[in-house]
């Protein structure tokens, strides 16, 4: 034996950790006599061939805990454009068109965007950038990367993959939605464009119920959802709804059936097929009268309101969701990237791109709202104008209409305005007879989610010329946005499962979309608008805040905020801005726990409702959830952060050792993989290379370090990570 064998196998027998900055390290070319060895990670048994090729050719190998040869290759991207689309897809969701604008108007109108655009710096891309980077390092789903980095905080995967599944359940009900105003957009006039007429023996009649409401209300709650007046009332199901139901979880699943190989394809398509529409409604809304009111509208900035707390809150919220945070899905996504991808531009470039999707989207339903305030005020006019004439000569004399203005044509809205302010300073009692017509009042009238996009949207439409086509684009565009949300949130429960439990993709993606579409039932009876309403807003507000806090938490004080910047400095390749170092350990957490703590009160101090479409009434009503509602408002809660303290707890106590569960640790080389395999000390130190060992023991990696010295602690405190070194390429056996 040379001179140095006694170190060199001191330091082979020592139980000795490394960090996850040394997972993967060192992609150099290695000895062709090591390319036919496999690895067994963490002590597991078994041969096999331990080099796989990536879909980009590149050498991969997966930290698997069970036998090399039945650990596939992992998938990559076939580009980076292709990765880009898949993040911004999932990031650019409904909420966008239908939510951002609601916020903008409500609170504040421009100055709006400053509080958001803070709290996107401040808050959005740090955690963005975090979950990109440790989805990209250990290459592995939600659940493997929580395990990875603390074992005892390895429920927060389970609880990510929980909420994802609440949340696809009644998002892809509005994807049904969206797919059945689609099928119905191919006619003229469009089926929502009047009132319908009931015919009996004697006389023709308008439906009261649409009379007293609108035509496109009346379609979207009585012909479209045929909704019940409570939760309590099922109803049955509605069987146009369960077909577009099913047509939806199909789509899901034939696209994801084959993971990234046949979702990343469909992404080229669903990501930027939005954006062509939003162009073009954008052209086309500018071209229309009031257009330029509504935009006018939308950037008045009202400074007082920005100034108000709930302003910064339902900003940080926004944003919070907006980029898709707690989900999986960005770490899913990431996991699937190569090692040395600049996550950092990635986080920047999604970020900005679903600011300024929001805010195009901002302006396209701004631009149609004011089209349509103009709409509503001319018919507000010609009504009330119909009253003054009948009032002219008995209570209103000749002589206080103002001679250039003649009542028999239709009135502009400044000579209106001019003939109410005349007649309200002589009769005050006649003026109140008469509506109050204003485009700034119409543009008040705030309306969100599904109020915009089924009701607001679609009686704009019905103005526009050629409106059936108008009318199929914008709900091909809402079947899209929701489907590249759908993708990333699927996508945050399959490659969890996949990576931890081994079981094939195909067969795993087609139960969960079968056992969602049966559960999803519950959402398409004629109540189902208010269980979409319910999960919406208990099942992923509370569990996706608590989740991300202790993800932050997890990376930024169990793991070290120090030992994660020389993690993303080995990737990189060059040091982040210190500027993350103070987010992720100080300031994003406080930020984090402060909307946590505001969003508990908000609940406490609102009692849980629900809005209620009443047929009798013809108009909404608040309504309180029945005692079984409240138990499954906080069984949502609970069932989707439970996951955290039992893993935890069973992890503490070692009623599961802590090993389970967690990601195997590998030896990697770009080029070759050594089958590394623990053994006795008295036995040869050349078996220690061999693929096959007399006595295999498991739980202990040998490692070798490159420069020589001790290498650092896994979060685990468990795993030693084997490699070989760089800088000894064609070291014989002989000297080991």
């Amino acid at each position: 034996m040379p001179k140095n064998s006694k170190a060199v196998k001191r330091e082979l027998d020592d139980d000795v950790t490394e960090s996850v900055r040394d997972l993967l390290s060192n992609e150099d070319t290695c000895d062709d006599s090591f390319k036919k060895s496999s690895l067994i990670a963490g002590g597991g048994g078994g041969d096999g061939e331990g080099e796989e090729l990536n879909l980009n050719g590149d050498v991969d190998v997966e930290d698997g805990g069970s036998d090399a040869e039945d650990d596939a290759a992992r998938p990559a991207w076939n580009s980076k454009l292709q990765y880009i689309l898949a993040q911004v897809g999932f990031s650019v969701g409904l909420g966008n068109v239908w939510r951002f604008p609601y916020l903008c108007q409500k609170n504040g109108g421009g100055a709006y965007l400053v509080p958001y655009l803070i709290l996107l710096i401040v808050i959005g891309i740090p955690l963005f950038f975090l979950e990109l980077s440790v989805g990209q390092r250990i290459r592995r789903g939600s659940i493997g990367v929580w395990n990875y980095i603390s074992p005892r905080l390895g429920g927060i995967g389970f609880a990510s993959c929980v909420v994802c599944f609440f949340v696809a359940l009644y998002y892809n009900v509005i994807i049904g939605w969206s797919l059945f105003y689609f099928s119905q957009s191919f006619q003229q006039p469009l089926p929502w464009h009047e009132c319908p007429l009931v015919k009996n023996k004697s006389t023709t009649y308008v439906v009261p119920e649409c009379e007293k409401s609108s035509a496109t209300t009346y379609y979207w709650y009585r012909e479209a959802l045929n909704i019940s007046d409570s939760i309590s009332e099922s109803g049955g199901l509605n069987w146009r709804m369960t077909i577009c139901l099913l047509a939806a979880w199909s789509m899901v699943c034939l696209a994801m059936i084959k993971g990234i190989q046949s979702s990343g394809k469909v992404m080229y398509f669903s990501s930027l097929f939005p954006y062509v529409v939003l162009i073009c409604f954008l052209v086309r809304a500018l071209l229309l009268k009031g257009s330029v009111d509504g935009i006018r509208h939308m950037f008045t900035p009202k400074l007082e309101i920005m100034l108000e707390a709930k302003v910064w809150r339902e900003a940080a919220t926004q944003v919070f969701f907006a980029l898709g945070l707690g989900f999986g899905g960005v770490i899913a996504f990431s996991s699937y990237n190569k090692r040395d991808n600049n996550c950092h531009f990635d986080a920047v470039l999604v970020s900005f791109i679903n600011f300024f999707t929001s805010v195009l989207a901002t302006l396209v339903v701004f631009a149609v709202l004011g089209f349509k305030a103009n709409i509503m005020n001319v018919k507000c006019i010609a009504l009330n104008t119909k009253k003054i004439v009948g009032l002219l000569g008995n209570e209103i004399s000749h002589d206080l209409i103002p001679h250039h203005i003649n009542l028999s044509a239709t009135l502009s809205a400044d000579e209106y305005q001019q003939i109410t302010e005349i007649i309200r300073g002589v009769k005050e009692k006649d003026y109140q007879r008469l509506d109050s017509c204003s485009i700034e009042e119409e543009l008040n009238k705030a309306v969100q989610g599904t109020g915009l996009a089924f009701i607001a949207f679609t009686e704009a439409m019905t103005h526009f010329p050629a409106s059936p086509f108008w009318s199929v684009m914008f709900f091909l565009m809402l079947v899209n946005l929701g489907l590249g949300s759908m993708f990333g949130t699927i996508e945050g429960i399959i490659t969890p499962l996949v990576d931890t439990f081994k079981v094939r993709k195909e067969f795993l993606t087609v139960g969960v979309c079968l056992l969602a579409f049966f559960i999803g039932l519950l959402f398409v009876q004629h109540s189902g608008n208010y269980w979409v309403a319910m999960f919406d807003d208990y099942s992923a507000t509370l569990p996706l805040l608590i989740v991300v806090i202790l993800e932050n938490v997890a990376v930024a004080w169990v793991y070290g905020t120090d030992k994660f910047f020389e993690d993303l400095k080995d990737m990189l390749g060059f040091t982040p801005f210190r500027f993350y170092y103070y987010m992720w350990k100080y300031v994003t957490p406080l930020l984090l726990i402060l909307l946590l703590g505001s969003s508990v009160i908000q609940l406490g101090m609102t009692p849980p409702s629900y809005s209620a479409w009443i047929k009798d009434l013809a108009s909404e009503k608040s309504l309180s959830y029945p005692p079984w509602g409240l138990a499954v408002c906080i069984s949502l809660v609970v069932m989707a952060i439970m996951p955290v303290p039992v893993v935890f707890f069973l992890r503490y106590f070692n009623i599961i050792d802590e090993n389970a569960g967690v990601v195997s640790t590998i030896s990697y080389k770009k080029g070759c993989i050594i089958q590394e395999i623990a053994r006795p000390e008295e036995e040869d130190d050349a078996s220690l290379i061999h693929a096959k060992s007399p006595s295999p023991m498991p739980g202990n990696s040998i490692y070798r370090k490159q420069n020589g010295g001790v290498p650092d602690s896994a979060p685990n405190g468990r795993y030693g990570i084997g490699y070989l070194m760089a800088d000894m390429p064609d070291m014989p056996e002989s000297d080991l």
